[in-house]
């Protein structure tokens, strides 16, 4: 059997792994490869990766500063520091951090960072208010467990919107229902040889707690996440990454010390298995909650 035909079974298995795991315990014990250290690298162009070794987080550099787009966990920040700093870069060259969903584990850095630079907030208008209270407004996750220092947002996103520093702009993709903001980002990156569209996707996993077919706090999830499945489909890119690096096979993709290589994040159709696996467990999560 190929490894794409197992694909799909095996992403599911991690899927729910990874969901369940959310709903027993939120320590970063649970999720050892949450902390563990991984060898920043260049992606493609002026696109790097800064994060954990499961936490992606990535930093994109211009000529009037850099961005950085989602931070780990609170005790991450000093990690997130030290990678974007092995790469040559200056830590207080971020000018903007940006995020692809306000859960603990994406944001609890983010109080501390935009502390230690000054760079401005920016996240979709729907994951605002869950950002601004730490967590304690979050329509599923629920606890102190899952609670992080809040921050206030300097300017809230919409769909379509850009986000331009130097000569790069992003643009923001609302792709709600795992979170109400849950945002994924497409830019154009250069190297010395050619141009890349790179997708960063928030690939709409659906979390144990999470009620399809609405819940008090989010009464419209199930059509989210609909639009989101049906949304993403039609992306074109050359090249994608997720906010977990499991989630693109980062690990077995690119070994520490591999040489700058693009175009092993050139990979459509682990891509479109992922989107299909994901419709089906949305769809078998429609039929137990009838």
């Amino acid at each position: 059997m190929s490894r794409l035909s197992l694909y799909p079974t095996l992403l599911f298995l991690f899927i729910v792994s990874m969901s369940f795991g959310q709903k027993a315990t939120t320590s970063s014990n649970a999720h050892s490869d949450w902390t563990q250290p991984c060898e920043p690298f260049r992606i493609a162009g002026n696109l790097y990766y800064v994060g954990t070794y499961d936490l992606a987080c990535y930093l994109v550099t211009t000529s009037q500063g850099n961005i950085l787009i989602n931070t780990g966990l609170a005790e991450s920040a000093s990690m997130i520091r030290s990678n974007i700093e092995a790469l040559g870069f200056k830590f207080s060259d971020v000018k903007i951090l940006l995020n692809t969903q306000a859960h603990y584990d994406h944001v609890a850095a983010m109080a501390a960072i935009k502390k230690q630079t000054g760079a401005k907030m920016m996240i979709h208008e729907g994951d605002a208010q869950v950002l601004a209270d730490g967590g304690k407004s979050d329509f599923a996750l629920k606890g102190k467990e899952n609670y992080f220092a809040p921050v206030k947002a300097d300017r809230l996103l919409h769909d379509g919107d850009t986000i331009r520093l130097g000569e790069t702009t992003l643009v923001a993709l609302h792709h709600p229902g795992h979170t109400k903001g849950s945002t994924s980002f497409l830019l154009t990156v250069k190297d010395e040889n050619r141009s890349w569209k790179v997708l960063i996707a928030n690939m709409p996993t659906i979390l144990p707690q999470t009620r399809i077919m609405g819940m008090p706090a989010y009464p419209k999830v199930g059509e989210d996440y609909k639009y989101t499945l049906d949304a993403m489909k039609k992306l074109q890119f050359d090249l994608w990454v997720a906010s977990h690096a499991s989630q693109f096979d980062l690990h077995d993709k690119r070994k520490p010390g591999d040489a700058y290589n693009p175009a092993v994040f050139n990979d459509r159709a682990e891509y479109d298995a992922q989107l299909d696996t994901l419709t089906q467990a949305y769809l078998n999560r429609l039929k137990t909650e009838k």
